[in-house]
């Protein structure tokens, strides 16, 4: 990111915002799923984060380096108002008469995933994680910007950002403990019963896209 482009981006040129965009989107729709976990969402979570950004772009640096900590915090501050918005929205339709149920497939679907045992521990893992520190592990672990940038996207200190992510990979490690000790003492992980005083030489195969 040159200091020109900056300049014109504080600006409000709309060529080099065009190049702001094609640089960072899929920067930032990544971020935007992996704290929302959905991609209708992510994608609206870009369109909202571009819109905001050119909102408020007279307070880009005309010196400084990549835009990219910037885009990624704008990004986080409105997955957290389109949470908010998605819960008003959720109480307002829970006080509405219900219709019949209908049936979901999602589950069926993530059923026929091979590993869809590890995936349910990691969403549970992620659940047990609070706001902030979700926002820290999906900018530094998986956008990879280093304590500094993410101190600088968030707007806390570099010290906040060092403590969250230790909490949040701590949480992330005994959760996924948890749950994958929890699978292992399930019934259908039993050892093959044992027959006559011999184990079984065929057991049950297991339905899947093995």
């Amino acid at each position: 990111m040159t200091t020109t482009l900056r300049t014109r981006i504080r600006d409000g040129d709309p060529d080099a915002f065009a190049t702001l965009f094609d640089d960072y989107a899929r920067s930032v729709y990544n971020h935007a799923f992996r704290l929302t976990g959905d991609w209708a969402t992510a994608e609206d979570v870009v369109s909202l984060t571009f819109l905001e950004a050119w909102r408020l772009r007279a307070r880009v640096d005309a010196e400084g380096g990549s835009l990219r900590p910037w885009l990624l915090g704008i990004a986080t501050n409105t997955v957290r108002n389109t949470r908010r918005a998605a819960r008003r929205h959720s109480a307002a339709m829970s006080r509405l008469p219900r219709d019949t149920a209908v049936r979901d497939f999602a589950d069926e679907v993530a059923g026929r995933i091979d590993d869809a045992e590890l995936l349910a521990a990691v969403t549970c893992a992620l659940d047990a994680l609070r706001r902030p520190e979700r926002e820290v592990l999906a900018l530094c672990v998986w956008s990879g910007l280093d304590y500094a940038a993410a101190a600088d996207a968030l707007g806390v200190p570099v010290g906040t950002v060092r403590s969250r992510l230790s909490r949040a990979r701590k949480k992330l490690a005994a959760a996924v403990e948890k749950n994958t000790a929890k699978k292992n003492r399930e019934p259908g992980r039993r050892r093959a019963q044992v027959r006559d005083g011999r184990t079984p030489a065929a057991r049950p195969i297991q339905e899947g896209n093995r």
